[in-house]
């Protein structure tokens, strides 16, 4: 008899961005730590067909998976909670529904029937879920947006619908509300998280769990109040107030006990959960005392989810480490204006992926800076772009050194478009993306960080190194740590005469977990480490 799969469906109210990402992650995290398969799954209301085009400082970034799904933020959120590599069936976003299904009207599949959002829309989300779910024990889907947008409701229709289509026995919704705090009476309110509910309900869908978000202490009261109003059992309603980690999360709603809940609710054999690791990282997190500054100059300043997995592996790997970080947020266009003042004081320069002009002088000068001062440097996908040019510019003296996305005319593309991208008209979905092989320079500080010679991680990029300025810059001193295995394309390069200098054309923050920090990350926050005792021997 083939196992049925679980399904939690995980819905926000009253404020969007309160942390659902955060909160499904956590779920997935206690329930894998009790030995069983899960998978995530954003089921996210906007048109787009993926995420590749949004803008990041509206929507954060773009997270990539290995089969080169450009997806919302909240799949990093997963991937580094159950330690788990997604694919693309982990982001569904309406636009896709949509394409499915006016595809397939245009082909005739539905036999001339009026092609409507119920059932034809309803159920191709509903056979996103399903497929999605194959092989694993719990299927975890979170919805985007708030209970009342117009955008959402398919979706809502969808999940409510599912409750019959596989069995009440196998449907558990988990609710995420927030009580705002009225200053002047100094005190959390539950209505808005009463009408949210009812809403909720109004849609047909009742839940099992409500998880309370707040910025202050959630007394028992209030869970004994929203107990009453909404008809969720005391013991469902999960304080979530704002503490010093995410991390520590999965502990809070295990202790709360949630897993006890959804197991005992869905059937499901409740196994203790090994969260001894988890323990151990807020541990260290609690534990360290020395502080290091990294300095991200970058250029998407208007929301701090523009960068959130290379926050995340910045920290991790400055935990590990026994270090405190405090990431300096430094933009770009100010080093232009304002020069290397903004840079000083600096432990690390960390310059990040991102796109078009705006911005690149003030990112070479701190890669200059970093070069010459001996900070060290780490430069995501555009950051390795940035540093080979700074190279080329101020060591072989090519003074027009440019890429030619930032200069078409420049008279030394040390940096170009990929032969198989200068004529596409299509921006969304056809940029090298996903995972690529790379082989390692045994002589190369990467491969003393990774400790192998081959390697696979994940892209998102259009320009590449240009080999024709390949030879003259590795005769100054920029050694080629790294290629595709055929050796055509550039994805590690390092400043050789330099304690920390190096770049890569991909994303290793995509591949950072918490509990394991990335070699790359790691190796970076080692070398920030020597440097500062070195500078202490001196004193």
């Amino acid at each position: 008899m083939k196992k049925e799969t679980k399904f939690i469906f995980v819905t926000g109210g009253v404020l969007s961005g309160l942390g659902k990402g955060i909160a499904a992650a956590s779920i997935g995290a206690i329930l894998r730590a009790r030995g069983f398969k899960v998978n995530l799954q954003k089921l996210d209301p906007y048109l787009n067909f993926d995420a590749g085009t949004l803008n990041p400082g509206e929507h954060g970034e773009v997270f990539v998976t290995d089969d080169g799904a450009e997806t919302d933020l909240d799949l990093g959120h997963y991937e580094r909670f159950t330690d788990t590599a997604l694919s693309r069936k982990s982001s569904v976003m309406s636009g896709q529904i949509y394409n499915n299904v006016l595809n397939a009207e245009r082909e005739g599949k539905y036999l001339g029937k009026t092609v409507q959002v119920i059932p034809h829309v309803i159920q191709e989300a509903q056979r996103m879920i399903l497929e999605a779910s194959e092989g694993f024990d719990v299927q975890i889907c979170e919805l985007g947006g708030t209970i009342g947008d117009y955008e959402g409701v398919h979706f809502i229709e969808a999940i409510r619908q599912l409750k019959r289509i596989v069995g009440k026995e196998n449907v558990f919704y988990a609710h995420l509300v927030y009580l705002p705090f009225l200053e002047t009476s100094g005190e959390l309110k539950t209505k808005p998280a009463q009408n949210s509910v009812r809403d909720l309900k109004s849609t047909g869908i009742s839940p099992d769990m409500l998880m309370i978000r707040a910025d202050h202490p959630i007394e028992k009261s209030l869970c004994d109040k929203l107990s009453v109003f909404t008809d969720v059992p005391v013991e469902a309603i999960i304080p979530m107030p704002t503490i010093d980690t995410v991390y520590r999360i999965p502990i809070n709603i295990e202790e709360a006990g949630v897993g006890r809940y959804i197991c005992n609710k869905l059937g499901l054999p409740n196994k203790k959960a090994n969260l001894k690791d988890w323990e151990k990282l807020v541990g260290e997190i609690n534990s360290v005392k020395e502080e290091i500054t990294i300095g991200m100059v970058a250029k998407y300043m208007a929301n701090w989810d523009t960068y959130a997995s290379v926050t995340e592996s910045i920290k991790s790997a400055c935990w590990r480490n026994g270090f405190r970080p405090y990431i300096k947020w430094i933009d770009a266009e100010l080093v232009e204006k304002q020069g290397e003042s903004l840079l000083k004081d600096l432990d690390g320069i960390v310059i990040p992926g991102g796109f078009g002009n705006r911005g690149t002088e003030g990112k070479i000068a701190a890669a200059k800076y970093a070069r010459e001062n001996k900070i060290p440097y780490l430069g995501l996908c555009l950051g390795v772009q940035i540093m080979t040019i700074e190279f080329a510019r101020n060591v072989l003296g090519l003074k027009g050194a440019n890429s030619t996305e930032f200069d078409e005319n420049t008279p030394d593309p040390v940096i170009h478009i990929m032969e198989d991208q200068k004529f596409i008209t299509k921006k969304g979905g056809t940029m090298r993306l996903g995972s690529w092989p790379c082989v390692i320079n045994r002589k190369s500080k990467a491969f003393g960080m990774y400790g192998k010679d081959k390697i696979d991680e994940r892209h998102r990029h259009r320009f590449e190194f240009n080999n024709d300025y390949r030879e003259e810059l590795e005769k100054h001193g920029l050694l080629i740590a790294g290629t595709s295995p055929d050796k055509e394309l550039v994805e590690i390069a390092e400043v050789e005469d330099h304690p920390f200098m190096v770049g890569v054309q991909f994303h290793p923050e995509f591949k950072s977990r918490p509990l394991r920090p990335h070699p790359l990350f790691d190796g970076y926050i080692k070398s920030i480490a020597k440097v500062k005792a070195r500078v202490k021997e001196k004193v």
